[in-house]
C-alpha cells in the first residue's frame, strides 16, 4: 500500500469534547518521527484493515510526538468507530509520514482561519504557528454546540482574536459572508470543516473577491465523472516506457498497480493526497478533494485513485 509507514505507540487517549478524543502517538522501538509543518496530516493504519487520515493538532516545534483529534462520526464506516471503541493505550499502530496538502503561507500580511467542528484540528495548529511567529491572524470557530467544540480552553489561553459561533446559542447557522467581509484582498483565508461549510467558504471567498482561499477536506468529495469523461483511454508511462489501457469499469490506480508501478496510496477516496502523480499530457477528469480549482485547471498532477481522463491519451511521469 505505502512504502513509508512507520511504527507508532498509542501513548495517550484523552477526552476533548462530546464525541471527540485526541490520540497522542509516540515512536515505537527505534522509530524516529519526522518533523512536520502546520496543516499536515498522517494516516492511521488501523488493526481492522482500514486506513484513515487525521490532521495533526500539536505544535510543529514538538519533537517525538504526533497528536490527532478524532470525531466519532455518526456515519462511520469503521474508522472513527474503531478508534473510539477499540483503540487502547499501549497498542502499536503503523502510521504514514506526515503529508501536507494544506500549507500555511507564513508570509501573508494577515490570515483568517475558519474551523467547523472537528476541522479545528489543523486550524488550531496553524493558528498557534502564526501567533508564535508574531503574525497577524484571527480565528472563526463554528460548531453546533459549545460542548461539541474541542480545544476551547487551549484557544482561550492564546490571548488572540477569536470569534465563536455555536449554532444552538446563536439560533442560526454561521453567515460566512458577514464574518469574512471587509478584509484586505491580500488576506489569506483557510477553512477546514464539513463539506457544506467548505462549499460555502469557497463560494463566499469567490464572491468577495478573495483570491487566497485554502481548504482542507476530511471526507471524500464524491464527485461523479464529468459528462465528457471517457470510459476507456490509454496511459503512457514516460519513465518506464510502458503503455497501459484503462478499460470500462477499471480504476486507474488498480491498472497502474497491476502493471507493477510503485505508487504510494492510502485512502482510495481522493482526500489524503498520497497517490498524487505528475501529469505530462492529457486532459484529466479531476474527482479528488485535494487540488484547488487553479491546480485542476493547470492539469499538472492528479490523484490516480479516483480521477479519470477526458482525452484518449494520458501521459504520466512514472
Amino acid at each position: 500500500m505505502s512504502n513509508s509507514t512507520i511504527n507508532a505507540l498509542v501513548h495517550t487517549l484523552r477526552y476533548e469534547a462530546e464525541g471527540i478524543i485526541s490520540v497522542e502517538l509516540r515512536p515505537y522501538g527505534d522509530t524516529v518521527f519526522a518533523p512536520f509543518e502546520a496543516g499536515s496530516h498522517i494516516d492511521l493504519h488501523l488493526p481492522n484493515g482500514l486506513v484513515r487520515s487525521y490532521s495533526l493538532l500539536n505544535s510543529p516545534s514538538d519533537r517525538g510526538r504526533y497528536v490527532v483529534g478524532i470525531l466519532r462520526d455518526r456515519n462511520s464506516r469503521g474508522g472513527s468507530e474503531f478508534v473510539h471503541g477499540q483503540l487502547r493505550v499501549g497498542m502499536q499502530l503503523p502510521i504514514s509520514q506526515p503529508r501536507n496538502n494544506f500549507k500555511l503561507d507564513t508570509s501573508a500580511r494577515h490570515s483568517v482561519l475558519v474551523a467547523g467542528g472537528i476541522g479545528i484540528t489543523p486550524i488550531y495548529c496553524m493558528f498557534r504557528q502564526l501567533l508564535a511567529l508574531g503574525k497577524s491572524a484571527e480565528l472563526i470557530y463554528c460548531a453546533r454546540t459549545r460542548k461539541e467544540a474541542a480545544l476551547i480552553e487551549e484557544i482561550s489561553g492564546l490571548n488572540a482574536r477569536v470569534l465563536y459561533h455555536f449554532n444552538d446559542e446563536k439560533g442560526t447557522m454561521p453567515d460566512l459572508a458577514t464574518y469574512l467581509a471587509g478584509q484586505p484582498a491580500d488576506t489569506h483565508f483557510y477553512c477546514c470543516g464539513p463539506t457544506p461549510m467548505l462549499d460555502a467558504f469557497e463560494s463566499t471567498c469567490e464572491g468577495l473577491g478573495y483570491p487566497h482561499a485554502h481548504i482542507e477536506r476530511f471526507t471524500a468529495a464524491e464527485l461523479p465523472p464529468s459528462e465528457d469523461a471517457l470510459n476507456s483511454y490509454s496511459v503512457e508511462l514516460k519513465k518506464s516506457g510502458k503503455t497501459l489501457s484503462v478499460e470500462p469499469g477499471l480504476n486507474l490506480l488498480d491498472v497502474l498497480l497491476e502493471a507493477g508501478c510503485d505508487i504510494d496510496y492510502s485512502c482510495r477516496e481522493g482526500v489524503c493526497g498520497s497517490c498524487e502523480t505528475k501529469v505530462l499530457e492529457g486532459d484529466v477528469d479531476h474527482r479528488d478533494g485535494v487540488l484547488t480549482k487553479a491546480e485542476r485547471a493547470a492539469n499538472k498532477s492528479m490523484m490516480v485513485c479516483v480521477s479519470g481522463c477526458k482525452s484518449r491519451r494520458l501521459v504520466l511521469d512514472i
